[in-house]
């Protein structure tokens, strides 16, 4: 799979990703913004379980950011099941030389317009931590409104914090 955004990509994960995915992901301020499923360091050994894990998923929902040259970061959907099941969570994440770039806006407008293609879904939804604006306005940015406040449904690094819950839906 494979999604051209510009000058980035957004697309398949590939067996040689593995040390540039290890280089951006092992960095805290990445990680304090993801799910503790994410490890802290991120090993190259991390990247090549990841991978192995992404390109065997069928279907495939897990996608790599990428230049021309290096992987920047990851993007991918958790499709829902029972009542659920029209809805997905999204995802994603930049290394943090890649901020401020608009990459993240352009790779989660481009994977939105893939998933609700791809899979028969109406809803798309993603939560961000409160201590995180900057990943809310990109998907603000991308077509995602702000439905709500999570009160204290997070807990990260010892805390016990509030998450925002933006979505987009499709008729």
């Amino acid at each position: 799979m494979r999604i051209e955004i510009g000058q980035w990509q957004v697309r398949s994960f590939h067996p040689d990703d593995a040390e540039a995915l290890a280089r951006n992901a092992n960095n805290r301020n990445v990680s304090r913004n993801m799910r503790d499923t994410f490890p802290y360091p991120y090993e190259l050994s991390n990247a090549h379980e990841w991978i192995e894990f992404a390109t065997t998923q069928s279907p495939e929902t897990n996608l790599a950011i990428a230049n021309d040259t290096d992987l920047i970061g990851g993007i991918g959907i958790t499709l829902q099941s029972d009542v659920n099941r029209r809805s997905a969570e999204i995802g994603y994440w930049l290394g943090e030389p890649h901020w401020g770039q608009g990459i993240a806006t352009a790779a989660l407008k481009a994977t939105s317009d893939w998933a609700f293609s791809e899979f028969d879904l109406v809803r798309l939804y993603g939560e961000v931590f409160e201590w995180n604006p900057a990943s809310g306005r990109v998907l603000e940015k991308a077509g995602y409104e702000l439905e709500g406040r999570l009160r204290k449904s997070i807990v990260k690094d010892g805390r016990v914090i509030d998450a925002l819950l933006y979505a987009m839906v499709r008729d």
